[in-house]
């Protein structure tokens, strides 16, 4: 017989801490699945976060680095939720493995699938914020800089970027937004069960 330190024979032993975070992440995993189908909610908390993240960096007067580096990757992240899976300048003409653009200027691309989903930009997003938030109680993070400079900087390089998107979306015409685009519907169940 083996006593209980993991030779063969010994029943398996419980970590408690193990269990304890497996727990966790079991709840928060829940959580998160609940709120998958709301996302007006959910846009609605993370623009809160960010504005409390705000008002503390206003009142702090620092972590403008922090903000920079936030500030830029949510530039990148909503730069990827607006582009298609598969970026049209990269594809070949002659393969047809699925959606394409489209190829006359009165067809739309559909459906649009998105390199970022919608749900992982939010959880993305909101977890960038919760970050940035956190570093603003270090004060190691609060490196000095002229504040000026990051925000026109950040203003010309979102100016950049957008122009070129929006161009790209303008030259293979999709668009990567669902309002105010015709909606197909099937016919209404009647209820009559058709045989054959």
């Amino acid at each position: 017989m083996a006593d209980s330190d993991g030779l063969p024979g010994s029943p398996p032993q419980q970590n408690p801490v193990r269990n304890f975070f497996r727990r966790i992440g079991t709840i928060y995993q829940s959580n998160l699945d609940r709120t998958t189908p709301h996302s007006g909610v959910r846009w609605i908390s993370t623009i809160v976060l960010s504005l409390a993240y705000a008002v503390r960096v206003f009142l702090l007067q620092g972590w403008y680095i922090v903000t920079y580096a936030l500030g830029i990757y949510l530039l990148n992240m909503f730069l990827a939720f607006l582009t298609p899976q598969v970026d049209p300048a990269l594809v070949d003409d002659d393969a047809e493995d699925g959606p394409s653009l489209p190829t006359r200027a009165n067809e739309e691309f559909k459906p649009f699938m998105r390199r970022l989903p919608e749900f992982k930009f939010w959880y993305s997003a909101t977890k960038a914020i919760s970050i940035a938030m956190f570093c603003t109680f270090f004060e190691a993070f609060n490196i000095p800089v002229f504040w000026p400079i990051l925000v026109m900087y950040f203003i010309i390089l979102f100016v950049i970027t957008m122009k070129r998107q929006i161009k790209h979306m303008i030259k293979y015409r999709y668009i990567p937004f669902s309002h105010g685009k015709k909606k197909y519907q099937g016919k209404e169940d009647s209820g009559k069960v058709v045989s054959s």
